[in-house]
Parts: structure tokens; sequence; C-alpha cells
């Protein structure tokens, strides 16, 4: 019997496509820092849908991560950025003190399948000012027929672009085969995967899609056998050992972080800024429940 953690994926709804979370979950709300995971679609839209529409809503203590794999979408922000993200391209956000932003479907786009990650930051960073870095090269290999993309972190002498606040690894596997190869791991840092499309045996147990299989730490190695057109997402890192607080799309260290920053939004603080050219409203923010966990 396996002697990993497997959690199954609950669906939701975001900007009108369904997605699997599998992360938070009540039993692991972090793996490293990382402390969100949605695997939106793959989705297929008919000619009068609008696709992915997202309307501008607030972030802090957070970096959002976009792994795109198929479609285009149109990220805003009211630094006043405006970027298209492509397949095997990363949008990464940082919001830190704050910062809003909107997504939606290129106009004409049929198709959409990406990983939206989040970033936990740690307490000595929330703060920093926000920014947006958009990476269209990532560094990739093969080994046993599989692609690797390294989408943040270092692995197998790689060393990803995308800026990080605390040791992580984010690592993209695509098997253009049926095969079975071993992941080199860092025994001080957990792991979590999560089967994007295919399957795989790991453990002596069957993963299809959207079960996200906790790996923990004091792991130097992996063995994965990987069916053909198979695609996993690889997440790690060094344990984050502050409490954090996740609400709607807010990320702190206290609730009284979380509710200054709902406050600030439901009043059109200028700590947000305006997301121009969307054509819609801003997100309402939900009502704060009484004791945050």
């Amino acid at each position: 019997m396996s002697c990993f953690e497997r959690f199954p994926a609950r669906m939701a709804d975001v900007g009108g496509i369904p997605v699997a979370r599998s992360l938070p979950v009540r039993q692991r709300r972090l793996i490293g820092a990382w402390c969100f995971l949605d695997h939106a679609g793959p989705s297929h839209f008919a000619a009068d849908e609008p696709g992915l529409r997202v309307g501008p809503h607030p972030h802090i203590g957070l970096q959002t991560f976009t792994w795109m794999l198929r479609g285009r979408v149109l990220h805003r922000d009211s630094l006043g950025h405006e970027q298209i993200i492509q397949p095997g391209q990363v949008n990464l956000m940082t919001a830190g003190h704050g910062i809003a932003h909107s997504e939606e479907s290129v106009a004409g786009e049929r198709e959409l399948h990406a990983a939206q990650l989040w970033i936990a930051l740690p307490h000595a960073d929330r703060h920093t000012p926000p920014r947006f870095d958009h990476y269209p090269r990532l560094p990739m290999w093969s080994q046993r027929g599989v692609c690797f993309t390294l989408l943040a972190g270092e692995y197998a002498g790689h060393k990803a672009p995308t800026l990080l606040f605390s040791p992580l690894v984010g690592l993209d596997l695509h098997a253009r085969q049926s095969t079975t190869l071993t992941l080199a791991l860092r025994p001080e840092f957990e792991y979590g995967l999560l089967v994007l499309e295919g399957g795989m045996e790991l453990d002596g147990e069957w993963t299809g899609p959207n079960e996200l299989v906790y790996v923990g730490t004091a792991q130097d190695r992996l063995e994965l056998s990987l069916e053909e057109s198979t695609r996993v997402l690889l997440l790690g890192g060094e344990p984050l050992k502050e409490h954090i607080y996740i609400w709607w799309n807010l990320v702190g260290h206290s609730e009284a972080e979380i509710a200054e920053a709902l406050a600030d939004w439901q009043a059109g603080s200028p700590r947000f800024g305006t997301v121009k050219g969307f054509d819609g409203e801003p997100m309402t923010a939900p009502p704060l429940p009484a004791g945050l966990k």
C-alpha cells in the first residue's frame, strides 16, 4: 500500500471555466510555499462563447503563477501591464502589499488548458512592492522520452528565471511515450505531484488526472511510470514554517491583514489601483467569516 497521501481535487468555476482545485485542502494547505493549485480545463469553447473572463480583483501576500498549456489569455493589472500568455509560457505576478488584475481569453480563442498556482510570500516579504513578470522561455530538456520544463527553482543543473522569495521547485513532465524514470529529490524539500493529463504509477498505485499525491520530505528519489502523452506537475519546496491565512484572493499572516485588505478593496482604496481596459465590473468580495483557518 502507498505510503503517500492522496487528495482528490474538488471542482469549481473560475471565470466561466471548470477548474479542479487541489490546494489548499483541509489536510494539506501547503507544499513548500505553494499554497494554491487550480487545474483549468482542458476546455473548448463554441464560437459564441467568451471563454475565460475573470474581472478585476485584488491580491496581497502572494505570487500568482500561470503555466499555460493550450490557448491564450490576456492579463491586465493595475500597474498598467497588458500581456498575452501563450502555451509554454509563465506569467508571474507578485502582489506584495497589493495589486489588482483581470484575466480573459483572447478574442476568438477556442480552448484553454492551464495550471494556476499561488505562492505564499514569507512574512519578511509580504509587503514587497507589487510587480509583474512574463517568462516566454524556460529551461527544457529530454530524458527517457519525457520532455521536462523547469517552471521555478533549480533542477538537474538547470535554473529557471522565475522570481522566487523562498526555496521552491516547479517542474512539468510531458511523456512522449510510455516510460519509467527516476526523479532526483532534495530530502529537505516536501513534494507533491499532480497528473494534468494521462496517468502514472507511483509507489505501486495508479493515479489519473486531478488527484494530488503528497510525497512529503526525507526522499532523495522517486520512481514513476508514465503512460504515453501523460503530463505531470511536480511541485516542491522547503516547508514554510509560518502560518498563513487564505481568504478569497488574499493571503496574509494574520486575520487582521486579510480584514484590512478586504476593507480597502471594498472602499476603492488606491492601495489596489485600477485595472484599465477590461470590459466589465470589478469582482465583489464575499463577507469575511468569523475565525479564519
